[in-house]
């Protein structure tokens, strides 16, 4: 039985603040209604979001537009790249971003490592998976967590695959039962 999943990466954000609880730029926001656009054409059954405000935010409007409420999942939380919530510069960002995919167990002291991000977020897909089962769910998260979730069906979602994604996006993962069969994006980048 075919199950859907659609990895919505959040919209646009504030470069400060805390992770948790950065919302969305005023681009955010007119592109959570975009991207509502077009998932609402796909039946979505179920909502389902990382615990950070951005995350939710980008989501929301589809989950009223299908009078379903967001359901606020824990490990689709973004990759805890440093310890204390701050979000660190896209400078300092990369050359971790370079670390971590070429060593999964890599992780500055007390924060996290691709290896136990991918380990925690792929054990509640697995759960969706089972519970979901021949319904279309929606997952908002983050680039990195997106990114080691479709890399444990398939290699090729990596680093390069994370730094060409954009804010929003939307994919489009299509199982029967825990197999991958195929990925199709949905958002199409818009220049200007």
């Amino acid at each position: 039985m075919k199950t859907f999943i659609y990895m919505v990466r959040h919209g646009d954000s504030p470069k400060e603040g805390d992770e948790r609880t950065r919302g969305l730029t005023d681009k955010g926001k007119l592109d959570a209604h975009k991207l509502t656009d077009i998932l609402i054409k796909e039946d979505i059954d179920a909502v389902i979001s990382s615990p950070y405000d951005r995350s939710i935010l980008t989501v929301q409007p589809l989950a009223e537009k299908i009078g379903s409420e967001v359901l606020v999942h824990e490990s689709f939380k973004e990759r805890m790249f440093t310890v204390g919530g701050m979000r660190i510069s896209d400078k300092e960002l990369y050359p971790l971003l370079e670390t971590s995919f070429s060593d999964a167990e890599y992780a500055l002291e007390g924060a996290e490592s691709n290896a136990v991000c991918q380990r925690r977020s792929v054990k509640v897909l697995k759960d969706i998976l089972t519970t979901y089962e021949g319904q279309k769910v929606v997952i908002g998260t983050h680039g990195a967590v997106m990114t080691l979730m479709m890399n444990h069906y398939d290699s090729t979602y990596d680093m390069f695959f994370l730094l060409n994604t954009s804010k929003p996006d939307i994919y489009r993962m299509e199982f029967d039962g825990q197999e991958l069969k195929g990925v199709t994006r949905l958002w199409k980048v818009r220049s200007g």
